[in-house]
């Protein structure tokens, strides 16, 4: 250990135990922690390597500080008494090799930038103030939550509660199940369902809705489809009946104009008539009267037009006072289309029009709509059906294996006659994860009935079954970092061996940390660390040490012993190591 004021490093390579064929197998999942001012710890960095990592100490040493930082920089709620200085803030990081752990998805989904080595780091403030970062961008605790759940697991007798719960109880029966790509399957699947059954309840009711106004509806559109509906109606409309209207003004004013026009003596006609001879004379004297000849000859062709139309819109114009009442009528009844629909416009009456025929026909298709989502809905609900039974199958299969498996474990860790029932029971309705009803129960002893296991099982026991699960779980699915604070508490001999024993095996595909008070499970370790207190004036600091194969025979002989280490303790503790 290199001392450098009032920090403490590790440096492994001074420990030759620590190299050992635990160091090949693969990448630690928790390589390094530095933690600063929180609790007792000034100054605090260590690296961990693979394979069973052991920590000890005594009571009061300061243990429970190292999985309170842990906790803090996984996303713990933090409180001002952690900082041993409230003038300062604490810092606590914690580095991550995660290759092979997949979790590039997870970090994607959150937005969050990747890396193998991925660092977490929390920072309490002396204000009170708590931040979060992941690779140093900032996160919410939540956001760390998610990340710190997939790196560590950490079980003590009091952390154990969530096998008790049929989420997690469903998580290991289905590893064993290999139920995964199934699980999915059956998500995915729910998911439609549950989509296509909303859109089916949706458009069930909209046709409700649409049959009670559909008679109206019809009503509606089958007046305002009566009518010859034009963009220009309402102006052609009011057009005729000025014209009729005025009739008699008309046709005096229009006759007045052709006799003007016409007059044999003094019609315009005639006058331009001679005014055009007039400027051909000119014209053929002089080509300087030719413009004048032509613009002559074009005034000729106009009165004369607008003779014509005279005569013509005279003939025309006569009085039809049916003519007139029908006008009034389709007037009349444009005015009162306007006033039902709220609209001022024959252009907005053509909307109005279209949107109803618009309504009329998505009520005309809103059952075969109907037909094709219950066709679908259907499909959906019979492949729920199938894979949910598959996944149901495959479970009780697991079931037994699990029973077995946990009553051969737990037997060997002091509960020789403890037995397993896992019961799964149909669910009327499709549930997140299928059909099942789990029903997780635990006899301790011979002649005791089955009860649920939250109702039975004492917290050693829960312990106990705990690394029996996790055991179990490691041959089926990549693990975390796991820490198990003391749950060899309560357990001696024989039994704390087997304890041991299965955290050695466990630790063959996963890195493991254990604090306890059991020389046989310290024994086993292929690191050791030694948690103790340093007392220097009125100040008391909790420090971390690696311990050398002849400090650790020491450290093991104090646990066996006591205070008082005995030439019979060191025997019994290298006998232990080997």
């Amino acid at each position: 250990m290199v001392q450098d004021g009032n920090k403490s490093r590790l440096n492994f390579l001074e420990y030759p135990y620590l190299s050992s064929k635990f160091l090949i197998r693969r990448n630690a999942l928790l390589t390094h922690l530095e933690i600063q001012n929180f609790a007792l710890i000034e100054h605090l960095e260590v690296s961990f390597l693979e394979g069973m990592t052991c920590i000890t100490g005594e009571t009061g040493a300061g243990k429970s500080i190292l999985l309170g930082g842990l906790s803090l920089v996984l996303g713990k709620r933090a409180e001002m008494s952690s900082l041993l200085d409230p003038s300062k803030k604490c810092v606590i990081e914690a580095t991550f090799d995660l290759k092979g752990y997949d979790l590039e998805p997870l970090f994607s989904s959150l937005d969050l930038e990747y890396d193998n080595q991925t660092l977490l780091r929390r920072e309490i403030l002396p204000q009170g103030k708590s931040r979060a970062f992941i690779n140093d961008s900032p996160v919410s605790l939540n956001i760390l939550q998610q990340i710190g759940s997939k790196l560590i697991d950490i079980h003590s007798q009091n952390e154990t509660q969530s096998l008790l719960e049929s989420e997690h109880q469903f998580e290991v029966l289905d590893a064993l199940a290999e139920n995964n790509s199934l699980l999915i399957e059956f998500e995915d699947c729910l998911l439609a369902f549950k989509k296509t059954t909303k859109d089916y309840t949706y458009w069930s009711n909209l046709k409700n809705q649409s049959l009670n106004s559909l008679e109206l509806k019809q009503f509606l559109f089958d007046e305002l489809n009566a009518v010859e509906l034009r963009p220009s109606q309402y102006s052609e409309l009011e057009a005729k009946i000025a014209t009729l209207s005025h009739v008699e003004y008309l046709q005096s004013n229009l006759g007045e104009c052709i006799q003007l026009l016409e007059n044999e003596t003094t019609g315009v006609f005639d006058q331009t008539l001679r005014l055009n001879v007039l400027s051909q004379g000119l014209s053929k004297k002089s080509d300087q009267f030719s413009s004048l000849n032509e613009r002559m000859k074009g005034m000729s062709v106009e009165i004369e037009d607008l003779l014509d139309e005279c005569k013509m819109l005279l003939e025309n114009l006569e009085f039809n006072p049916i003519e007139m009442e029908q006008l009034q009528a389709e007037l009349d009844q444009l005015n009162g289309l306007f006033q039902k629909h709220k609209v001022l416009t024959v252009d907005e009456l053509i909307e109005v029009k279209s949107s109803l025929e618009k309504e009329l026909q998505e009520t005309f298709d809103i059952e075969d709509k109907l037909n094709r989502l219950l066709v679908t809905k259907d499909q959906l609900e019979t492949k729920l059906k199938t894979v949910s039974q598959t996944i149901s199958q495959n479970r009780k299969q697991a079931a037994k294996t699990l029973e077995e498996e946990l009553k051969s474990l737990v037997g060997k860790m002091g509960m020789p006659d403890a037995v397993f029932r896992i019961d799964l029971n149909p669910s009327p309705e499709f549930l997140l994860n299928g059909t099942d009803v789990i029903s997780f129960q635990f006899s301790p002893n011979k002649g005791s009935q089955f009860n649920l296991l939250k109702k039975t099982a004492s917290g050693g026991e829960l312990s106990r079954i705990m690394l029996g699960v996790k055991f179990i779980l490691s041959r089926y699915k990549k693990l975390p970092t796991l820490i198990f604070d003391e749950i060899d508490t309560g357990v001696s001999g024989k039994i704390s061996d087997s304890v041991a024993d299965l955290m050695i095996v466990l630790a063959q595909k996963l890195q493991v940390l254990t604090i306890t008070h059991l020389p046989q499970v310290a024994a086993k370790g292929n690191h050791h660390f030694k948690v103790q207190k340093v007392t220097s004036g009125t100040t008391t600091r909790s420090q971390l040490i690696p311990l050398s194969k002849a400090e650790r025979i020491e450290e093991i002989a104090m646990m066996l012993s006591g205070n008082q280490i005995t030439p019979t303790a060191i025997a019994h503790a290298k006998q232990l190591m080997n």
